[in-house]
């Protein structure tokens, strides 16, 4: 058998309807600058769907230093991995600010956060560890997981007696296989945008031996008093080990990190094989990364204005009726009901005759019979996108109810 015929046969649960979702609603393309409103098809639209919660992508302090760095480093600068001839004094300046801003003691830099944190869970379990973990972790996570070839127990989300039945069930078998347990969970949660039990996880250290990692991509920058994240907001950032943090969503720009001890840190430098075996990051971003870290810092107006438009949106949503089920972070979900055909017909009328570009999440992602928009804040919205998206919502909805959307199949666009 050809290895390709099955997968000609079959594209998966979402590339099944690829024929009439690509370039809509899948791989659809935003043109002009980066912010709440950009052109999509050629029609402007309010744009809830880009990670840029502080507005950075296209602030005028970064958007000069990025250019400057292009123009004085080039993208290939440094040349090869880290380890062998990619370091600079500017890798190791970001990393010292990075530490500091999470305080603890040593940061390494990770060239992209899903294949970071991957190797960051194969290079310190092995085959007599435990990994226990929460359901909804990201996927990043959920890959890590299949490499490692020791045991593994999930806790129902968020269940810390669930969690505690699994350390239990952890603790009795490394007693035969004499490893340890790596306990991690996320502290904002990407999808529903409620906030990880950090608090109650650390505080079971009391009764077992465990270490911690959070996975805090959406906590960087929009949690906490100064933004350093979830753990900071629940007030243990001092018991977190291992803290992993990507600049995908608040630092508008990719690539991530992980903090903690310096011991383990620096074990973690010389064994990650996908830092090991990777070129290191260009120093445009690192340079860039830098001056993101420093806005951040230094303006936490910026933080200010990303959660008055989330108090806004999300008690706006509220007062109208919608479910947002649990999030307590700037992640906003909207909950619906309905099939893959309605859902992408409601979709449309909001893009085409409301112009709002959100993402919609349905099967095989969630349950069958529901719709997730999911909304993401950002310090750029005005007032003004709020109120054409809540009434937007509004009226989809009353149509949704009234099976308007009711269709045989995904629309053609």
């Amino acid at each position: 058998m050809d290895i390709f015929e099955k997968l000609l046969k079959h594209m998966g649960p979402i590339g099944e309807h690829s024929d009439r979702a690509h370039g809509y609603f899948a791989f659809p393309k935003l043109e002009g600058e980066i912010g709440p409103r950009m052109n999509f098809r050629g029609k402007e639209k309010v744009v809830w769907s880009l990670n840029n919660y502080l507005g950075l992508a296209n602030h005028p302090e970064v958007r000069a230093t990025d250019a400057k760095a292009a123009a004085d480093y080039g993208l290939a600068t440094p040349m090869g991995a880290r380890m062998m001839s990619g370091n600079t004094n500017y890798h190791e300046k970001l990393e010292k600010e990075l530490s500091d801003f999470m305080g603890k003691e040593d940061t390494t830099l990770l060239n992209y956060g899903y294949q970071g944190i991957m190797s960051a869970i194969d290079a310190i379990c092995n085959r007599r560890d435990v990994i226990v973990y929460d359901a909804e972790c990201h996927a990043s996570i959920i890959d890590g997981l299949r490499l490692h070839q020791g045991h593994r127990y999930v806790f129902k989300h968020n269940d810390i007696e669930d969690c505690e039945k699994q350390l239990r069930r952890a603790e009795e078998l490394i007693k035969t296989t004499g490893g340890g347990i790596l306990v991690i969970t996320e502290g904002v949660f990407g999808m529903a945008g409620d906030q990880g039990k950090l608090k109650e996880i650390a505080a079971l250290k009391e009764k077992y031996q465990f270490r911690f990692m959070v996975d805090d991509a959406h906590g960087f920058g929009t949690m906490g008093k100064t933004g350093a994240g979830t753990g900071e907001e629940q007030g243990v950032q001092d018991k977190i080990d291992l803290l992993f943090n990507t600049f995908a969503k608040s630092g508008a720009s990719i690539g991530a990190f992980m903090s903690g001890d310096k011991a383990i840190i620096n074990y973690l430098r010389y064994n990650m094989r996908s830092q090991i075996f990777a070129k290191s990051i260009p120093l445009p971003l690192v340079i860039g990364h830098l001056k993101r870290v420093e806005l951040m810092r230094k303006n936490p107006e910026l933080k200010a204005k990303l959660w008055e438009n989330v108090n806004k949106l999300q008690q706006g949503l509220r007062d109208r009726g919608f479910n947002i089920g649990r999030t307590n972070s700037p992640v906003t979900p909207i909950y619906l009901q309905g099939d893959i055909p309605e859902a992408t017909a409601m979709c449309l009328d909001l893009r085409e005759n409301y112009n709002i570009f959100c993402s919609i999440v349905v099967y095989p992602v969630i349950p069958k019979g529901q719709i997730i928009y999911r909304l993401i804040p950002t310090a750029a919205h005005n007032d003004e996108d709020i109120e054409l998206t809540l009434k937007a919502f509004s009226e989809t909805k009353e149509k949704l109810d009234k099976k308007i959307y009711e269709v045989a199949e995904i629309p053609m666009v």
